[in-house]
């Protein structure tokens, strides 16, 4: 092992639904012969909790912007290290084998559709789930269908719903779904129903180790949003 690799690896607190793309980042930057960062995914809301009750990580990768501006707010990221790097888009998912297609307009098709049986998204506190309660406001038909919305705690723990058919249909990022062949893309939301979907990352004040400087630095480099790129997401 290198000195390099010899060295404390960092510990990175990450959106579910980089689960794929990251580790692939991890990997790559452990070929380099750095030690292979420890990464810890979950909802981006439940990490920021985690982050302002003092857990020891050194990077935090959001999948929306609120949750690292709330740990913005209460300074508790060096603001010198905060880059917008990536970009995702939303959409309904479902099984493989299904035949069915969202149609956007006009609001009572799609509300036909998407109330056929359960939906599957993320809690409106997490990233995903945000988006989605946004974009189906944004096209008139939320009212419609959240009685039928089956939630779940991140976006992967929806993926995984659809996967096993507990839900014909499901909101997730496309990412996710170009990750499972177990599923399907049916409809891919306007992007103008929604905020953005992008993606910060920033080191914690509480961090003093140079490798998660190093890693953090990496990942917004060309060579590491070109892993991210092969995964789906967009460079930004």
């Amino acid at each position: 092992m290198t000195a390099q690799a010899q060295r404390r690896a960092p510990l990175v607190l990450a959106a579910a639904s980089l689960q794929g793309s990251l580790t692939a980042a991890a990997d790559a930057w452990a070929k380099q012969g750095h030690g292979k960062p420890t990464i810890s995914f979950a909802a981006s809301s439940a990490l920021a909790r985690q982050v302002e009750a003092g857990a020891p990580a050194d990077l935090f990768v959001s999948a929306d912007e609120d949750w690292m501006n709330a740990l913005a707010k209460k300074n508790l990221i060096v603001a010198s290290t905060r880059v917008t790097f990536l970009g995702n888009r939303l959409v309904v998912a479902a099984p493989a084998g299904s035949t069915v297609r969202i149609p956007v307009r006009p609001p009572a098709a799609l509300v036909r559709v998407l109330t056929a049986g359960p939906l599957a998204m993320a809690d409106t506190a997490v990233p995903a789930g945000k988006y989605g309660q946004a974009s189906l406001e944004k096209l008139g038909v939320w009212a419609q269908v959240s009685p039928k919305v089956v939630r779940a705690e991140n976006v992967r723990a929806t993926l995984a719903l659809i996967e096993r058919g507990a839900a014909p249909l499901g909101i997730v990022y496309a990412t996710d779904a170009k990750a499972s062949a177990k599923v399907r893309i049916a409809g891919v939301f306007p992007e103008n129903t929604h905020p953005a979907i992008t993606y910060p990352i920033a080191r914690l004040k509480t961090s003093t180790n140079p490798e998660a400087e190093a890693f953090r630095r990496f990942l917004v480099s060309r060579a590491g949003k070109a892993i991210f790129v092969r995964y789906g997401f967009s460079a930004r």
